[in-house]
């Protein structure tokens, strides 16, 4: 009895040890569970900072895309008038004081090319694209009132810009990013119904279904989403995959 008393007392010892650790395992779990729903919330946040970088960046392209187009746009010019003034040297014609006779439809494009012809405020021209630059680089810089009130006076001052749409979301994007979704789901409204054929159209109504499901209003960001396919059936690849994703996101049918 004395033996087996002796080999009993290790298995005793086993025991409680074995116990105190699933105790500690159990006690566990509940931490464990927050821990993965703080990663869930991490993996969330993340995500909306991505997609925000991405949305900064393909802004980016776009202007920088325009930027090119104006400048082709100058070179053409000048190459078609460098053209025609060789033509008009090798002909040897001129009028008077030697300056060589206008060509014909270039009468509307003279005023354009002369120093003195200075851009009217609020044209297409330079002082346009110099307004809609300073609010993108006050957007860049995280300025986002300073960026709103650029937009929304490039909206005001040039509603048929080439860029008004694209200048109407991002202003709707200086709301959404200081978490102002009331002004942002405005703004994204007023682009889609406005500028709804701009290229920013998509972009505007993707938008609006996000800022009113952070409103909490659900069923109106589905009806918004399942809209999207109809009106821009030829969306981009990433544009339908966010569609997608919000659809899943809210728990849209």
């Amino acid at each position: 009895m004395a033996a087996f008393g002796v080999k009993l007392l290790p298995a005793m010892k086993i025991i409680p040890s074995r116990f105190a650790l699933l105790s500690a395992l159990v006690l566990a779990l509940p931490t464990v569970a927050a821990a993965q729903r703080g990663d869930s919330v991490y993996v969330d946040d993340r995500l909306n900072q991505l997609q925000q970088s991405l949305t900064m960046m393909t802004g980016q392209i776009e202007q920088l895309q325009h930027r090119n187009a104006q400048l082709q746009q100058q070179l053409e010019k000048m190459q078609t008038d460098y053209e025609y003034r060789i033509e008009q040297l090798e002909k040897g014609g001129g009028g008077a004081g030697g300056r060589p006779a206008p060509r014909p439809g270039a009468q509307a494009a003279a005023p354009a090319a002369a120093p003195s012809a200075a851009p009217s405020p609020g044209a297409a021209g330079g002082s346009a694209d110099q307004l809609y630059d300073e609010a993108f680089k006050k957007l860049q810089d995280g300025d986002y009132a300073g960026a709103e009130r650029g937009f929304k006076t490039f909206v005001q001052r040039n509603p048929q810009n080439k860029l008004a749409g694209n200048a109407q979301y991002w202003l709707g994007e200086t709301y959404y990013a200081r978490r102002d979704y009331q002004n942002a789901m405005t703004a994204f409204a007023e682009g889609y119904k406005a500028y709804k054929a701009s290229p920013k159209g998509p972009d505007n109504l993707l938008k609006l279904g996000i800022t009113m499901a952070a409103l909490n209003r659900k069923s109106d960001a589905c009806a918004v989403f399942a809209r999207f396919s109809q009106d821009y059936p030829r969306a981009t690849d990433l544009q339908k995959r966010r569609i997608d994703q919000e659809r899943q996101k809210n728990g849209c049918g």
